[in-house]
């Protein structure tokens, strides 16, 4: 019998702040088998004492200083070669308040049978594993090193002022653990949004849209095969259930079309 080989598929979730891309994340984990959510922040943050200080705040958004991207590189490539995460890696994601926004019960198993079959099939015709790797991040698209060894990615995006009254209502974060496994909790201050994350986004995106124009732009070739999902739009609103669907349809295509050329089968 054939040795059964495992092959890594890293799917791209990114998005601003309160986009809904975590949220996204943990539908697919419960949909996709052999699934495992690598957090972009938890992962690589920098360390607290080495963030720079803006506007008197100390800036956890700016893209070319909050995320440590060779280490992220590292870090996905680990998880490729192995299939797994890291040991220490630790989420406090369940730390942190969010809305619930649950799909529909049938969609959900209906989608779940349907990955559970073809990976079923491909691991009996071809004797190959699936293993996912959901990689969420709010800074996911600014490094092309770590771009370029994502198989899949998508890009919600949300209107700027949805962004912000749903970051305001949020207020309180637990930011990466360090030397505490309960994480440090981090409370807004009143202009934050405006003077740190809003700038961070706006810089982090520009070059993924046309004319910079992060909200309405359509998308360059920044990002080779970037699928872009905005839920909020005033011709066509998607539920979290539509979402879930889209992103599923491409997963699945991408098994059984574009993923034959890099090992996978069906």
């Amino acid at each position: 019998m054939a040795e059964i080989q495992t092959k890594v598929i890293l799917v791209g979730l990114g998005g601003a702040t309160c986009s809904g891309k975590t949220t996204l994340a943990k539908h697919l984990k419960n949909i996709l088998p052999n699934s495992v959510i690598v957090h972009q922040d938890v992962a690589v943050a920098q360390p607290e004492e080495l963030l720079p200080m803006k506007h008197g705040y100390q800036d956890w958004d700016a893209p070319d200083c909050a995320i440590d991207y060779p280490r992220l590189s590292k870090f996905l490539k680990h998880v490729k070669d192995t299939g797994s995460l890291p040991d220490d890696h630790r989420s406090h994601e369940h730390l942190n308040k969010q809305t619930d926004l649950p799909i529909e019960a049938e969609c959900q198993r209906r989608l779940a049978e349907r990955f559970r079959v073809i990976q079923d099939q491909v691991k009996e015709s071809d004797h190959i594993n699936i293993v996912w790797g959901l990689v969420d991040g709010f800074l996911l698209y600014w490094d092309q090193e770590v771009i370029e060894q994502l198989d899949m990615r998508f890009l919600l995006r949300v209107p700027l002022k949805t962004l912000e009254g749903r970051r305001k209502a949020r207020q309180v974060y637990i930011t990466a653990i360090h030397f505490n496994e309960e994480g440090d909790a981090w409370v807004d201050p009143p202009d934050y949004w405006e003077k740190i994350v809003l700038p961070g986004y706006l810089d982090a995106h520009r070059e993924i849209f046309e004319g910079g124009d992060v909200e309405n732009g359509d998308l360059t070739n920044k990002v080779k095969g970037l699928v872009l999902i905005e839920p909020n739009k005033e011709d066509k609103e998607m539920s979290m259930t539509d979402i879930v669907e889209k992103c599923c349809q491409e997963l699945y295509q991408f098994v059984m079309g574009e993923g034959s050329n890099k090992g996978v089968k069906a």
